[in-house]
């Protein structure tokens, strides 16, 4: 896969572009406030990136990542991602996201919600649990000691293989961990949520995170 489709250009999503672009990958990033709100960040990434609409950049998305709050889940594009493998970055803020009744009640999770709305989209859960900075800072080549890990979760298994060949090739080893219902597990105010860990380390952190409501 060649093309990066950005639905968001925050913190995250900035940062995955910058990523991308400099290990070769053309990007196409979106925004809630229209591409030509992107023009400086297009400029810095160079002439691998370009700025689109959210729909456009599903349209060209080889692999699309969707990293907006979790309020805006319903504004992602349907019909352009079936099929698609996506990236989901999210995690449910209330005091930014407002309360979301089932979210709450820990009857589901986010990136579950996306796949609900992502009919026919092939949904991972991924960089939700490391500083938007870290993405570029803390990037190593394969096989160097201590290299960070970051989880994933996913019901597809061909969808998780290729977003880790993706994740290692920006610069992070993989911790699968296992469907897209035990994303959760790096979530915020769990022990992998944040912190710099190995792949020993994430899959301890993770096996041990529990449930905000016990």
């Amino acid at each position: 896969m060649s093309t990066i489709g950005l639905i968001g250009a925050g913190h995250i999503g900035s940062q995955l572009a910058r990523a991308a672009t400099e290990r070769g990958y053309d990007v196409v990033l979106s925004n809630s406030r229209g591409p030509e709100t992107l023009a400086e960040l297009v400029q810095e990434l160079g002439p691998r990136a370009r700025a689109a609409t959210a729909q456009e950049a599903a349209e060209a998305a080889d692999l699309a990542v969707v990293t907006i709050p979790v309020k805006a889940i319903d504004s992602v594009p349907v019909d352009a991602l079936a099929g698609k493998i996506v990236i989901d970055t999210n995690n449910y803020y209330p005091q930014r996201d407002g309360s979301i009744p089932e979210l709450d009640s820990e009857s589901t999770t986010s990136a579950e919600m996306l796949q609900r709305h992502l009919t026919g989209a092939r949904v991972v859960k991924a960089f939700n649990h490391i500083q938007s900075d870290a993405i570029t800072a803390e990037a190593q080549e394969s096989g160097s000691a201590g290299r960070r890990a970051l989880a994933i979760a996913g019901d597809d298994a061909g969808a998780k293989a290729e977003v880790t060949a993706f994740v290692d090739a920006i610069g992070f080893d993989v911790v699968d961990l296992g469907p897209l219902a035990e994303g959760w597990r790096v979530q915020p105010d769990t022990p992998g949520y944040g912190p710099h860990l190995t792949t020993t380390q994430l899959a301890e952190a993770a096996a041990s995170a529990s449930r905000r409501n016990g």
